[in-house]
């Protein structure tokens, strides 16, 4: 195996979903007991909200790739950027590390066109459903992906700072998320992206009227085909 870096923290309950399903997966592939190679820095996500909040980002993308050397200093060979909304900062990492760096589009894309997928509905944090990093990544891939509007996002930010990344998944905010989704079947739309690694909390990915793809679990499986593509 491979030894794979992860940065997470944003927030730890997405990255715990990477953690288990990655090793739950080595264990499936493998057999008896083992688990993968994995280096994680979790990081404090308190100061990195108020960061994004008040827009420095330069700050952020140098946290970023202050961690991924210390990754990649205490043998990582790859990394994996646990946050849908910080890959908007993707380009730090790779000027700060000689290994590769997964990107969450790219294996998001890479499942749309599989099932012959060109347009989608994307939720997330309002930075990544408002902003070009995450569509614009897909776009070279040939998806088209189409944001809420602003109360439908307004909700979807809401469900994800103050519930999701504190471990939370009220009934009431899956019973939205199912609504959303709904409306946007009727409203002609392929599928839907979930573009925050915390979203399947909220949404079945599996028991809804359109395909959902979550970002997370594809990125997940990306990193453990990386992890064994040695084996």
């Amino acid at each position: 195996m491979r030894t794979l870096g992860l940065i997470g923290g944003m927030s730890w309950a997405s990255t715990a979903i990477y953690y288990e399903k990655i090793n739950r997966g080595v264990r499936q592939r493998l057999g008896g007991r083992h688990s993968a190679h994995l280096l994680i820095e979790s990081l404090d996500f308190e100061p990195i909200a108020e960061a994004q909040n008040r827009g420095d980002w330069d700050m952020l993308g140098n946290q970023l790739a202050e961690s991924a050397q210390r990754l990649q200093h205490a043998g990582a060979e790859g990394l994996v950027l646990c946050s849908n909304t910080m890959h908007k900062l993707y380009g730090y990492l790779t000027d700060a590390v000689d290994i590769p760096v997964l990107h969450i589009g790219d294996v998001t894309a890479a499942a749309m066109r599989a099932e012959n997928i060109s347009r989608a509905a994307l939720f997330g944090t309002r930075f990544t459903m408002s902003e070009g990093f995450l569509r614009d990544r897909l776009r070279e891939h040939g998806i088209d992906l189409a944001i809420p509007d602003p109360e439908r996002m307004a909700e979807i930010d809401r469900i994800i700072f103050d519930e999701l990344v504190m471990g939370e998944a009220p009934v009431e905010s899956k019973r939205t998320m199912k609504t959303f989704i709904t409306n946007l079947e009727k409203a002609g739309n392929e599928a839907v992206v979930l573009g925050c690694t915390e979203l399947v909390m909220v949404v079945k990915t599996n028991s809804n009227v359109l395909p959902i793809f979550d970002t997370t679990s594809l990125h997940a499986d990306a990193a453990l085909d990386w992890i064994l593509a040695a084996e």
